[in-house]
């Protein structure tokens, strides 16, 4: 098995931290991973992605021109992945940022109001962990149990105190998504 995935949005989002933890969360059940963040001087407000390869066999290379899930957060990323996905892969998107919807129709199209959902925990910088939590439930690719444990890796100690919000995130995120498409 293994699973080609692109997070893609605008920095400040979370997208590098979502792959990060990903990883980390593979990395934890004894898989092989490839974490490869693209970005530049644009890492807060332009556009950053990065592309988690996890697999049962090693990786021949982080890179890779399509994927088999592809988590997009803007309206720029949604026109340069969206042709990248694998017919019959999986497109999770916010639509927060996005003017005009997916329209593939060879792929698996889910939708996750992620900033509604934050704004209702009252915090927007949960929103990574929100469409985090519709990925595990889209693609359960790794465990929840070693997602959280991923967070103790990552976070710094002086966060570890948000690590219940990030769970109960996660949660939000699994119970709001919906199916937008099925091919």
């Amino acid at each position: 098995m293994k699973q080609e995935i692109i997070i893609s949005g605008f920095g400040g989002q979370g997208v590098l931290s979502m792959g990060k933890i990903l990883a980390y969360s593979a990395l934890m059940e004894g898989r092989e991973v490839s974490w490869f963040p693209a970005y530049g001087p644009e890492q807060r407000g332009g556009t950053a992605n990065v592309s988690v390869i996890i697999g049962d066999e090693r990786i021949s290379s982080p890179i890779v021109s399509t994927f088999d899930t592809a988590i997009i957060l803007n309206q720029p990323s949604l026109q340069r992945f969206e042709h990248c996905i694998k017919p019959n892969g999986t497109l999770i998107y916010d639509p927060y940022g996005i003017s005009t919807p997916p329209t593939r129709t060879d792929i698996h199209i889910y939708r996750i109001n992620a900033m509604d959902v934050a704004a209702e925990m009252d915090n927007v910088k949960a929103f990574n962990m929100i469409v985090l939590g519709a990925l595990l439930k889209v693609t359960p690719i790794v465990a929840l149990e070693n997602v959280v444990k991923a967070l103790r890796k990552t976070l710094p100690e002086r966060h570890h105190h948000l690590i219940p919000l990030n769970e109960e995130a996660l949660h939000k995120g699994m119970e709001s998504v919906t199916s937008v498409h099925q091919p």
